[in-house]
């Protein structure tokens, strides 16, 4: 395997050889991956955005002009982009057009500001941002003028749509620290021979959800993260006839890839981007569009059975819900979405550093109401610790740790937080607690750093995870699946 991208903590050797033995690693990247899918179906509907559509064959011909493009605006194979665009059809376009160039993005969430976008660009050394020109009243373009005057290597940005006449960035423009400023539909060249990255080099960073000041980079690379999407989407069964409603960010790791946008492409159905994140417009669109499955968080479900109540709309193509994002739910929203929508309920656990635990479609309702179900690989090993850094006794809570071949062994350049995070024999340590059931089922019960502030009078075992209904459903940002 070619070696990761410096400042990344590569598999160990013995590990690679394991993955690539049982056939969950393959060798192809996703961009790679986005071609094939693209001759197996061509005419079929990818990606649906309001009133745009936009087949398989279209959504690959603009990859591979935007590639190009991203290319004859002066992006190298190796470098790094920002990308903070909210859930749209460029979203998925710029992503894989950046990975075909050979340029590694950085999902970085449209909510997030200068401080958080500085620190990223600082610490990856980003070359190129892209987001839009303003959004939600926020003048992103001026923010990233301001970050370019400070960090001499970010040179190129993108604007979703052009910014207006009043906008000194209008165009083609440079401004005087020397940044080029262009509109990103304007990234458009004849498709040039295709590069030959390895997969096992970083795909994209997806971002930590942890309590750290900053948020910390994860480095996830083609090979563990096709294979994650490829896994997950056949633990529910997708199918080409099915449509996934993408209503939580496209870029949070749970609508990204559990498996969301990218396995619902993998299996050739179709994905249908929320312009509106309300509840009642996500009705809405289950409706219009025959949403077959979605997926939202705790809060986000409630909200939508809120809604239900209120909105007249038919939801019987609606066949799953998957409800997660890196914290338990709550027993009754379950059992409400279950009873609301007439469909199956999966509840799904994870980390943007890689661990994935789902309930099967098989599974009790019991199983399904109150656990976290299993890991998504054979191959993920689990333990579950003491303070003391030992085996806590069977059924007995504790720190949940995983490692496997879609986990990753360390964050990007953070050597001191990676010492905190990863045990010596390459365990990630999640922070949560958590107990396994008889049947091999994990009920993860909270945080650690919860029950630390509370001095450690938490009950880490209780089963029924939040109780209250209304409160924090979690580690806010895209710390969930």
């Amino acid at each position: 395997m070619a070696s990761m991208l410096g400042g990344c903590t590569p598999w160990p050797e013995e590990f690679v050889d394991r993955y690539w033995a049982a056939g969950h690693w393959r060798g192809n990247t996703l961009d790679n991956l986005l071609r094939g899918w693209a001759l197996q179906y061509g005419p079929r509907t990818a990606l649906v955005h309001g009133a745009t559509r936009l087949t398989y064959a279209a959504l690959n011909r603009r990859v591979d002009r935007m590639a190009a493009g991203f290319r004859l605006r002066g992006l190298r194979a190796g470098q790094r982009v920002v990308v903070q665009l909210p859930t749209v059809p460029e979203f998925v376009t710029t992503v894989f057009a950046l990975m075909r160039a050979g340029v590694v993005p950085v999902f970085c969430p449209v909510s997030h500001r200068a401080r958080e976008v500085s620190h990223l660009v600082r610490v990856t050394q980003a070359v190129g941002y892209v987001g839009p020109s303003a959004y939600e009243g926020f003048d992103h373009t001026a923010m990233a003028a301001d970050i370019a005057a400070r960090r001499p290597f970010l040179r190129r940005v993108f604007t979703l749509e052009a910014p207006g006449t009043s906008s000194p960035y209008g165009g083609l423009t440079t401004d005087p620290s020397g940044c080029q400023y262009s509109p990103l539909g304007s990234i458009d060249a004849p498709p040039e021979p295709a590069l030959a990255p390895s997969a096992g080099q970083v795909a994209f960073f997806l971002l930590s959800g942890g309590t750290t000041a900053a948020p910390l980079l994860v480095p996830r690379t083609h090979n563990d993260y096709a294979y994650q999407v490829r896994a997950a989407a056949e633990r529910v069964s997708l199918t080409e006839n099915d449509v996934y409603l993408a209503a939580l960010p496209a870029s949070s790791p749970f609508a990204f890839g559990s498996p969301g946008i990218v396995g619902t492409l993998a299996a050739g159905g179709t994905v249908v981007l929320a312009d509106d994140p309300d509840p009642a417009a996500c009705l809405a669109v289950v409706e219009r569009e025959r949403v077959t499955l979605t997926s939202v968080t705790p809060a986000a479900a409630r909200l939508w059975l809120d809604a239900r109540a209120a909105v007249r709309a038919d939801l019987s193509s609606l066949r799953l819900v998957q409800i997660g994002d890196g914290a338990p739910v709550p027993r009754a929203t379950a059992e409400r979405m279950a009873r609301a929508g007439g469909c199956q309920v999966q509840q799904v656990f994870g980390r943007a550093e890689g661990l994935l635990t789902l309930t099967r479609p098989a599974d009790p309702d019991e199983t399904v109401l109150t656990t976290q179900g299993r890991p998504l690989s054979p191959d993920d090993e689990i333990r579950i610790v003491g303070l003391d850094g030992e085996d806590v006794p069977a059924g007995e809570p504790g720190e949940l740790l995983a490692r496997g071949p879609y986990t990753v062994r360390g964050y990007y350049r953070a050597p001191d937080d990676n010492a905190r995070s990863f045990t010596p024999d390459g365990y990630f340590r999640t922070g949560d607690l958590a107990r396994r059931t008889p049947d091999g089922n994990l009920v993860v019960t909270g945080r650690l750093e919860d029950v630390a502030r509370r001095g450690g009078h938490a009950d880490p075992s209780d089963p029924s995870g939040p109780s209250d209904p209304s409160g924090p459903s979690g580690p806010s940002g895209p710390s969930g699946p």
